[in-house]
């Protein structure tokens, strides 16, 4: 079979699974807090308290100047709350396979949805948060407009960014048992070269496209466009655009590709 038709069997294959990944997926989310006391409220209260600390360090504490016009906090949550939703996914699905071998053993069951059910995991959790920054938008008297609906294309644009990775990195994971590690650390570098605690405004031409080389500013800018700098994505930084999703369909097919020649051999290193 040709890499291209493996690829949309592969897909077929997924698609024809859909009920099961949602089922799975409600299971997952309540697995992951099940027997303690708040339950699944702790998917929820983690991120809330990071962002009530956030708040006080730089609103009370350090006093940060408006950026954009708009209060730092706010300036701040719109970047971060995208990023944790990637982080967190990319991390768990990682493993999701590693750590659900026995499915694989015990039944006929396309391991390609692991990764996916981690990320709509992560999404209940991510949607929760998108309307914590509209209600803090309103409380400091900004109200919603038709530029907040972009959100849910960058929403979009980050699953489709995981699916491919998620693919390549749990497919791995199985191989090379360093993969977990590598990916935690290529993270921590790509938190700090993706300008959600600092602002682009004061680097040279040259620095800007190097830090634009990585996919995720694309989609943290894009959360601000739609709340802070009200502009559509089609009407500025279009090449952008156009690279961005060169280098996510790369990663969607190649992570598919992989994980399809790579997933006869699970059984034997699980």
């Amino acid at each position: 079979m040709s890499s291209i038709k493996m690829f949309f069997a592969f897909l077929k294959e997924l698609l024809g699974s859909s009920h099961i990944i949602l089922e799975l997926t409600k299971a997952d989310f309540k697995k992951k807090y099940l027997g303690s006391y708040l339950g699944i409220l702790w998917a929820f209260v983690h991120p809330a308290v990071y962002i009530v600390v956030v708040w006080f360090v730089f609103e009370v504490g350090f006093r940060s100047q408006p950026l954009a016009n708009f209060p730092f906090v706010l300036w701040m949550l719109t970047a971060i709350m995208p990023w944790f939703f990637f982080s967190d996914c990319l991390q768990s699905a990682t493993t999701s396979i590693i750590e659900n071998g026995f499915l694989l053993k015990k039944m006929v069951f396309s391991m390609g949805m692991l990764p996916i059910i981690k990320i709509l995991s992560a999404l209940i959790i991510h949607a929760f948060f998108v309307l914590v920054i509209f209600i803090m938008f309103m409380l400091y008297g900004f109200p919603p407009s038709l530029y907040n609906l972009q959100v849910f294309y960058y929403l979009f644009c980050t699953i489709a960014l995981l699916l491919g990775l998620t693919w390549l990195t749990s497919s791995l994971t199985l191989f090379l048992k360093d993969t977990p590690q590598i990916v935690t650390m290529i993270l921590q570098l790509a938190f700090w070269m993706t300008p959600i605690f600092w602002s682009t405004k004061n680097l040279s031409n040259h620095t800007l496209n190097l830090i634009k080389l990585n996919p995720i500013y694309y989609i943290v800018e894009g959360y601000r466009e739609s709340f802070i700098y009200k502009t559509w994505f089609w009407q500025s930084h279009y090449m952008l655009t156009l690279y961005f999703w060169c280098v996510t369909g790369f990663f969607f097919v190649i992570g598919g590709l992989i994980f399809r020649r790579l997933r006869p051999h699970f059984a034997d290193v699980i």
